[in-house]
């Protein structure tokens, strides 16, 4: 066994990984309470779009917009911008990994999906408006 060949067995720490997942999903109304969570977390973050002039879907047409990698536009951003308002969040705790993908328009992409709190997704708001001010000043 120790000659250097793969073996295909997943670790039991994968598996209890697995199994955790499972029962959190189901502890939470299962498929239809996952879908329920990231439904309200995607409609969290369009009510801060929709109240900020400068802040924009990618996906203009609604029915083709991602409801769990919600990306979004910066007005004049380009990539600089993005990493600049991205790392800013990131040393305040306030969101990580948000600038868009790199070969993207320049912007943001927020993760709405089911593992995360729809009271998170408000409380970003803020700072999101907190980064754009002062990255603009940068």
């Amino acid at each position: 066994m120790f000659k250097g060949e793969t073996i295909n067995t997943p670790s039991m720490l994968a598996v209890e990984d697995a199994i955790f997942a499972l029962e959190w999903g189901k502890s939470v109304g299962g498929a239809k309470g996952l879908i329920a969570r990231s439904d309200a977390n995607a409609a969290a973050l369009q009510k801060i779009v929709a109240t900020r002039d400068w802040l924009g879907n990618l996906a203009e047409d609604e029915s083709i917009r991602s409801t769990t990698s919600v990306c979004l536009t910066v007005e004049g951003a380009d990539e600089a911008f993005i990493k600049t308002f991205a790392s800013l969040l990131d040393k305040e705790g306030a969101a990580y990994d948000v600038a868009g993908y790199r070969d993207a328009p320049a912007g943001l992409r927020i993760w709405c999906g089911a593992t995360v709190d729809t009271a998170d997704i408000e409380a970003l708001g803020p700072w999101l408006d907190w980064a754009y001010e002062t990255a603009k000043q940068a």
